[in-house]
């Protein structure tokens, strides 16, 4: 047995008395987890690891988290059979946060730096005091939002755009009909196909047809009380957010040589080849390019952010029961941390 000189003994204590009483080895965080498909019930707030970007990622400190409808969808394991799961999981695609650390690979990004993202859930999300995002995920906060506002934008923003510009190939003076014009993608589609030169008609309930005033309808029509089908004839392009008998309804007031895309539902080629139109359900990924796009919109005050409610982090369940009502008023976010002064 090695025997220890009194000042060995010395050196020794201290050493294992600052081992014991230092910080952990791996630092963790607050985040909500799941360890299994279900109801609310399984969102659980937990101390996690908190994780080590690779080489070409970058650590962000969350601020703020947006909630979306497909995250109570994942949460209940209704994409379970397309998704290589790995539990626990932590939820939430949108983030806006402070560069906390970057990987040897990252060049655009440096710690400190302020961003918003459309994080991937292979690598978990955005409920969680830190969250990564790699380059192609993230772009620089828009300099005129606050990070709950910047948390508001990248996964609804990014679909609308994917789904007029990239997919209907929406361009000035065409008319575009969006519904569910009053929702987290509506208000950015509006919004986005007024920046692009369109006439917009967009359907609502009553309590939101002065939003869609305010964001920029040409047209806007109360489905309660009105038929869509009465009003909007020969558009362009049609944005379904809603699916079932509205989609069913859509097919006939496209114009030949139109273009529907959805961005909940599977379209029928039989009633697209009828009408002489074409169409396409939208899967919508990370694009960095077009987030900073969009952020320089933003800046330009061509597209205001709309967000309805706030919740803690802690509160993540009241935020998902609030969002599966589908009716949220633009977007609603989780505030993870303080806006950094």
């Amino acid at each position: 047995m090695l025997a220890l000189t009194p000042g060995c003994q010395c050196v020794f204590a201290i050493a294992f008395a600052l081992t014991s009483l230092g910080r952990p080895a791996n630092p963790t965080m607050k985040a909500i987890v799941i360890h299994e498909y279900g109801g609310l019930e399984v969102l659980k707030s937990e101390d996690v690891p908190r994780p080590e970007p690779k080489a070409d990622q970058i650590l962000v400190r969350v601020i703020a988290a947006g909630v979306n409808p497909v995250d109570g969808m994942i949460r209940s394991g209704m994409f379970a059979k397309h998704e290589k799961t790995v539990f626990p999981m932590i939820l939430g695609a949108d983030i806006a946060g402070v560069v906390e650390k970057v990987g040897s690979n990252v060049t655009k990004f440096k710690a400190g730096d302020a961003v918003f993202a459309y994080v991937s859930l292979d690598n978990n999300g955005g409920y969680a005091q830190y969250a990564l995002a790699t380059e192609r995920e993230a772009a620089p906060k828009p300099k005129s939002l606050t990070y709950v506002e910047a948390a508001a934008v990248p996964v609804v923003a990014l679909t609308a755009w994917q789904a007029l510009i990239d997919t209907a190939k929406l361009s000035a003076g065409q008319t575009v009909l969006i519904h569910g014009g009053s929702g987290g993608v509506g208000t950015f589609a509006i919004q986005i196909a007024k920046a692009r030169g369109a006439r917009v008609i967009a359907t609502a309930s009553t309590a939101n047809q002065d939003l869609l005033k305010e964001l920029g309808a040409d047209v806007s029509i109360d489905y309660t009380k009105q038929r869509f089908e009465d009003v909007a004839k020969d558009v362009d392009v049609v944005l379904d957010s809603v699916g079932k008998d509205t989609l069913a309804r859509s097919y006939g007031v496209v114009k030949k040589g139109g273009f529907i895309v959805s961005i909940v539902a599977r379209l029928d080629q039989t009633e697209l080849d009828k009408h002489g139109i074409r169409g396409a359900t939208l899967s919508v990924a990370p694009n960095s390019d077009e987030l900073a796009e969009i952020g320089r919109l933003i800046d330009e005050k061509k597209i205001k952010v709309i967000i309805s409610q706030t919740f803690p982090l802690s509160e993540a369940v009241k935020a998902q029961e609030q969002v599966a009502t589908g009716h949220t008023r633009g977007k609603i976010v989780l505030k993870v941390a303080d806006e950094p002064k």
